[in-house]
């Protein structure tokens, strides 16, 4: 079973615990306020109201092996540093931080933080290019400049099989799957099967190519080359 400390029960931190929870795994929480962790006292396997500025709490609290830290500690970068740091003592191999702006993202990637996660940025880098092109359905950011991206198939292909479509090498787009209307669930595909207007995609692609893809598709209303990466280059800083 896998086993994670929560330190820090802010919207993220309490989305974690839901999520793993859900999952089976084994979860330690940690927060300074009780009202907080009398709430998912029933849910976890510990609770304990403390604050991971304390090195002695950390040391004392967290049992070696764990699998992973995620932290969430809103906008008290000290106590983000110090944990962070406690942890990477500890020999914690993952550390997951929640951050609240790009220097605070810094600052505990240098501590030892493995993962950041900026929530407002997460969340604009998937609205954000909803808004600019019809063609996406849905869009998932995988990487710097990698994207898993749901899309609808542009009228030059309706009729096509997969093969004839040859998106792979004329486009560099890698279809995972295929939802075939009026389906709802997402299923391999048969590469004879020949497209229709209302099916979508499931592809993954570098975020330029995808860019390419949707402007030649006619679906970027804009007329504005390279409006997807110039979006990124701003809100990635």
């Amino acid at each position: 079973m896998k086993q994670f400390v929560i330190i820090g029960l802010g919207k993220f931190g309490r989305r974690m615990i839901d999520e793993l929870t859900d999952a089976g795994c084994d979860l330690l929480v940690i927060d300074r306020d009780r009202e907080a962790v009398d709430t998912y006292k029933d849910r976890v396997a510990a609770c304990f109201v403390a604050d991971a500025i304390s090195e002695e709490v950390v040391t004392r609290l967290v049992p070696p092996g764990i699998d992973a830290a995620i932290l969430d500690l809103g906008d008290n970068i000290e106590a983000a540093i110090l944990a962070t740091k406690y942890l990477k003592q500890l020999g914690v191999a993952r550390i997951i931080a929640k951050v609240e702006s790009d220097q605070h993202a810094e600052i505990l990637d240098l501590v030892g933080a493995t993962d950041i996660i900026r929530a407002n940025l997460e969340a604009a880098r998937r609205v954000a290019p909803l808004l600019l092109s019809s063609m996406l359905f849905s869009w998932l950011p995988i990487g710097k400049d990698f994207v898993i991206a749901e899309l609808k198939v542009p009228d030059p292909f309706v009729g096509q099989t997969l093969i004839e479509a040859n998106l792979r090498q004329t486009h560099r787009l890698n279809v995972i799957a295929l939802k075939v209307a009026p389906g709802t669930e997402y299923t391999y595909f048969d590469p004879n099967y020949r497209l229709q207007a209302e099916d979508a995609m499931l592809v993954a692609a570098k975020e330029e190519d995808l860019e390419a893809f949707a402007r030649e598709g006619g679906a970027g209303k804009t007329g504005i080359p390279g409006v997807f990466s110039r979006l990124f280059s701003r809100i990635r800083r």
